[in-house]
């Protein structure tokens, strides 16, 4: 995939938007929270700079893609209503393709930022082969993990769906459905929660569900052990809702498959 040189013209001297600077946004969108969608932003700021658009331009093109969004839309939030064709052509191939979009759309980003995928992800060289195919696995299984981390992130607002802690350096980006099993739904951010790291393994091994009205349900294998430790960590938060991402909603047949092939009931 490469930058595109070639812009269509708008009257009046405005150009549409690319393939490639829709791509862009969408990559931005899913790593913002909901609510710093907007101009003032320096990763809004930065795309800017990148695409030769105002801030005011891409924090528009942001909200188009919200009211896209149908996690948002079985909310009831509205983004903008005057999104294009094109911005719902490429929301639609982003958001039917997890698989292969995420890393595209950062292999995309480092040619506009003139790095590395490596460098714009942090990946350490002395971490990886000089070149080849294992190589090139290495560098896509890590850079698919930061950004399915980064977008369940930013749907959650950087708070445990479980404990309501929001100390990033505490928090993971969950899979519902385990990541051995199901390739193509590995980074969709339907099949993520983010979750501090002790109910995670708590989740992954069945102690812990989420049903399908996002209430949290927990093993009454946990729940009879009736001491203090197993009601502080576990027990207070039986029959709780889980803290909603403010997009990206768990999707219920994941949510279904946890509670009927995982939790220890």
């Amino acid at each position: 995939m490469q930058p595109d040189d070639g812009y269509l013209i708008m009257k009046q001297g405005q150009r549409l938007w690319t393939r490639d600077e829709l791509i862009l946004a969408i990559n931005l969108y899913c790593k913002l929270p909901f609510g710093r969608l907007h101009r003032l932003n320096p990763e809004v700021i930065n795309l800017s700079k990148l695409i030769n658009r105002t801030p005011s331009s891409v924090a528009l093109k942001l909200v188009n893609f919200a009211s896209l969004d149908p996690s948002l839309k079985e909310r009831g939030i509205k983004g903008a209503s005057n999104a294009s064709k094109l911005d719902a052509e490429i929301w639609r191939e982003f958001y039917n393709h997890w698989d292969i979009l995420p890393y595209e759309s950062e292999k995309l980003l480092a040619q506009f930022e003139h790095t590395t995928v490596e460098q714009l992800n942090q990946i350490s060289e002395e971490e990886l082969p000089k070149e080849g195919k294992v190589r090139e696995q290495m560098v896509k299984v890590r850079v698919n993990q930061s950004f399915f981390r980064s977008t369940i992130l930013a749907a959650y607002n950087y708070t445990c769906c479980i404990t309501g802690i929001n100390q990033t350096e505490f928090l993971i980006a969950g899979h519902i459905r385990p990541w051995g099993i199901d390739e193509k739904n590995r980074l969709n951010p339907r099949n993520g929660i983010a979750i501090n790291a002790l109910h995670d393994k708590a989740f992954e091994v069945g102690f812990i569900t989420i049903t399908p009205e996002y209430v949290i349900k927990i093993s009454p294998q946990i729940l009879k052990q009736k001491s203090q430790h197993s009601i502080d960590l576990f027990g207070k938060y039986d029959n709780q809702k889980i803290h909603l991402p403010s997009r990206f909603l768990p999707d219920v047949e994941f949510l279904k498959y946890h509670n009927e092939e995982r939790f220890k009931s």
